[in-house]
């Protein structure tokens, strides 16, 4: 999820009732339902870093009790008080635990059971800047400084705003429920048809931002990928997508792939991707040599990937160049 589903999401528990538990809740959940995110820091080594270093050890549960203890640390540094360093570490372990659930809910995923299994779990039923969490967030956020506007032109007691935040916090787990029997349904939709004349070896689809009904659905035979605009209210055509062809691998072809497949790059982008597609071109200038390039076809197709690693390999093996790209031109 981004940044601020997940501070408000800190501050959504605070204000539910855990802010009665220790005096500085709030900047403390807030802290801790982002505290993860601390993997940004990878960044500075470069993007191929970052992709794998991004949602890796901080984000497994193992990491949960050590990462509690960061924001509890930060806010005693700023506070005015001495608090119950015990409640203030129990209510950051609820902050920090929301958030790699939060963004098992997406296409992105997590690694769960690092450092024991690397193995990306994901759920598929969010967007990775959910439209429909946010607003319920932002809704429980906002509603205590639009009560208190109004109870002082009217002369009532302001609102504290916990109703809004349980009703926040009570909203999420209903909204996957929801997203997941869409998403079944979909993945039923897709999987129960012919595509060419072949049976899908694997389907998947990735919720839209806005029309839960809306789908982005893929599915991949033996010799190709079909992309589709799935609208689960409607009738669903196996012919209307968007065929996107496996190439076949020569020689030349085979051996550039291999030795890209050898670089840092590419090895932190194959295990994260779980629907590369591959693309070859030959090119003369200023040498021959073979660009490969593999996408993840969760996150965008041609002509617009989003998740791309390329390599220039020259005729004897060598890489000339190798890197991650987000969002490439």
């Amino acid at each position: 999820m981004d940044p601020l589903t997940h501070t408000l999401t800190g501050l959504a528990l605070s204000r539910a009732g855990l802010n009665r538990r220790s005096a500085y809740a709030t900047p403390i959940l807030m802290l801790a339902a982002s505290a993860p995110d601390i993997d940004i820091l990878a960044w500075l080594a470069g993007p191929a870093a970052y992709l794998h270093y991004h949602r890796h050890l901080t984000h497994a549960f193992v990491a949960i009790p050590f990462l509690a203890l960061l924001p509890v640390l930060v806010v005693r540094l700023f506070a005015r008080k001495p608090f119950d360093w015990k409640w203030a570490y129990l209510v950051s372990l609820v902050g920090v635990a929301t958030h790699p659930l939060l963004d098992w809910m997406n296409a992105y995923g997590v690694r769960f059971w690092l450092p024991f299994s690397g193995e990306w779990l994901r759920g598929d039923l969010a967007s990775l800047g959910d439209i429909w969490i946010l607003t319920a967030l932002s809704l429980a956020a906002l509603a205590p400084a639009l009560a208190k506007l109004v109870s002082s032109e009217i002369g009532a007691r302001p609102s504290s705003g916990r109703g809004w935040a349980i009703f926040a916090l009570c909203f999420l787990p209903l909204f996957g429920g929801a997203r997941y029997v869409l998403h079944q349904r979909a993945l039923a939709v897709l999987d129960a048809r012919l595509y060419g004349g072949r049976a899908p070896l694997r389907v998947a689809a990735f919720p839209t931002p806005f029309n839960p009904f809306y789908w982005r659905g893929l599915v991949e035979t033996g010799p190709f990928y079909a992309l589709f605009d799935l609208n689960l209210v409607g009738e669903f055509d196996p012919a209307a997508g968007q065929t996107l062809y496996k190439p076949e691998l020569g020689p030349a072809e085979a051996a550039a792939a291999d030795a890209a497949r050898r670089t840092p790059a590419f090895q932190a982008f194959l295990d994260f991707s779980k629907y590369p597609l591959w693309r070859f071109t030959a090119q003369e200038e200023p040498q021959p040599a073979i660009r490969v390039e593999v996408m993840d076809l969760r996150f965008g197709a041609p002509p617009h990937p989003r998740f791309v690693a390329t390599a220039l390999v020259l005729p004897n093996g060598q890489v000339e160049q190798s890197k991650f790209q987000y969002q490439p031109r």
